[in-house]
């Protein structure tokens, strides 16, 4: 079923976001008639999905452009690392995707189809805090790549430089050359995307930070500057907050678009489209509304290209008929021990986490997929086939607070138990703890375990058995992770880290509250 709808009652228009999931600094373009749009992962795995559209409103999944990263640290949870903002361009016949790991450096991963497969990552620059890479190919065939910096890294910030690269995108060819820093007026910018027009080199970056900053457009004559300077979006009297880095793509009729993020909290950072046009060679984003001359997000608009009719959607449901859908992700990179699905079920048996302690935050082997709407449930039939004390398999929603349904094999037998999780450190390896906060006896090895998502982010859980519904006792809010938003998620471990039996479930369904 589709969870969320994008556009409005008369069917004319299209309203923001237009895709209510956690797809974070994207980057969209066109190649003839179709667009195709990349986003960060950090470190669920497979990471970088490659989305396509025919008309910029409704959306398919094809890949992933990692399958899993290639170092040995990503083979645990590194909450907030991994793939930052990825850039996509088509370029001579081939896709190309650039994407920063802030503490490694800069990789590049090409296919002729975007549904891939995808080459494994070519790193071209080594370097930490080197962040948001964005090719470009010029008219006389030589080619650049812009990027930013990240400061938790290398100590800098505010700052866009531009390097020569290898028409190939093999390697880059210098360390490049400083082309904007003014903290003063534009902090934190970041999210470089190249382009051309007019004679004119572009760098759309935005700045002033996530939650509350603004898009800005740089221009020159040059590649390598100097550039001049101009806000182009901003919040103003809007509703949407900070309109973060994205893309300008345009279509087939010559019509300008613009799609960005706005960070939504415990929904990470949901996606919105904007009209585009061009002023002197300027470009302007949005809607003045306030008599600033600078465009302001809009909650609605014409469709793009009404004439297509596209029912392209985003996959949230799995019978596990076809194996594991494409929808899922791991906390780390994946390994073919950690599941089976197949005959219409999936199995995730019980195995010790090499941090040592079985807390979800520290288990790479979480199963976890993004909402797509504000409210919803989540439900599946789970069967614990357990091996001994302490096996447990259920359903969670992951942040830095979380929470878990159970079925659990206790001393005295089988049990529901509810957890509640709180991580104070938080990024990277974290720091975790979890409390039992309700355990019931329970008659049996199979339940269907539900959980309530309200708007707003708290948590309900209930547990059905022969069509009786119980809910549980407790309320729990989700709290968004490290840069990505809360995460339903099926799990199955031993409390006392040992190996043990599986947790079998049926199929998972998602249903708008």
């Amino acid at each position: 079923m589709k969870l969320y709808d994008n556009t409005t009652e008369n069917g004319q228009n299209y309203r923001n976001p237009v895709l209510y999931m956690d797809y974070s600094d994207p980057d969209v373009i066109r190649v003839g008639e179709d667009y195709y749009m990349v986003a960060s992962s950090f470190t669920y795995l497979p990471g970088v999905p490659l989305l396509h559209s025919r008309d910029l409103i409704h959306w398919e999944q094809l890949a992933w452009c990692v399958e899993k990263l290639p170092f040995a640290r990503y083979d645990l949870p590194a909450h907030g690392c991994g793939t930052w903002a990825p850039a996509v361009r088509y370029h001579d016949g081939m896709f190309y995707v650039f994407i920063p790991l802030p503490d490694e450096g800069i990789f590049v991963t090409t296919a002729k189809n975007p549904a891939g497969p995808w080459s494994e990552l070519h790193c071209i620059k080594q370097a930490c805090g080197w962040i948001d890479p964005c090719p470009f190919w010029d008219d006389d065939g030589s080619a650049y790549m812009a990027h930013a910096y990240a400061k938790s890294r290398c100590g800098i910030k505010h700052r866009i430089d531009v390097c020569r690269m290898a028409p190939d995108a093999s390697r880059l060819l210098d360390d490049g050359v400083e082309v904007f820093n003014n903290e003063l007026m534009h902090p934190t910018m970041e999210g470089p995307k190249f382009y051309k027009r007019n004679g004119w080199y572009y760098i759309f970056a935005p700045a002033g930070g996530v939650g509350t900053g603004w898009q800005v457009a740089l221009r020159s004559r040059s590649p390598l500057g100097p550039y001049e300077q101009k806000i182009v979006l901003h919040q103003g009297n809007a509703r949407t907050n900070g309109p973060h880095q994205g893309a300008w793509i345009d279509t087939p009729a010559g019509k300008d678009w613009f799609f960005h993020f706005q960070d939504d909290g415990v929904y990470g950072r949901i996606l919105h489209l904007q009209p585009m046009t061009w002023c002197e060679d300027w470009p302007f984003i949005g809607l003045e509304q306030n008599g600033d001359g600078i465009g302001e997000p809009v909650e609605s608009w014409p469709l793009p290209l009404p004439e297509v009719n596209a029912p392209y959607e985003l996959t949230a449901d799995d019978d596990f008929s076809k194996g594991l859908g494409i929808q899922w992700q791991w906390q780390a990179n994946p390994k073919k021990e950690w599941y089976t699905a197949e005959n219409g079920a999936l199995t995730l048996p019980v195995l010790p986490c090499a941090r040592g302690e079985s807390l979800l935050w520290y288990m790479p082997n979480v199963l976890t997929q993004m909402p797509q709407t504000r409210a919803f449930t989540m439900q599946t039939t789970v069967t614990l086939a357990a091996d001994g004390n302490g096996d447990e398999a259920g359903i969670a929603v992951m942040g830095h607070d979380y929470s878990a349904l159970a079925l659990h094999r206790g001393a005295a037998g089988n049990e529901l138990v509810l957890y509640r999780g709180k991580v104070t450190a938080r990024t990277a390896e974290g720091v975790a703890e979890e409390e039992a906060v309700l355990r019931l006896p329970f008659a049996g090895d199979t339940a269907t375990l539900r959980l309530y998502f309200e708007d707003g982010g708290t948590v309900h859980y209930a547990c059905e058995v022969n069509g009786q519904e119980t809910p549980l006792d407790g309320s729990f809010p989700a709290a968004k992770s490290t840069w990505s938003g809360a995460k339903p998620a099926l799990f199955a471990r031993n409390t006392a880290n040992r190996a043990g039996g599986q947790g079998r479930f049926g199929a998972v369904s998602f249903e708008c509250l």
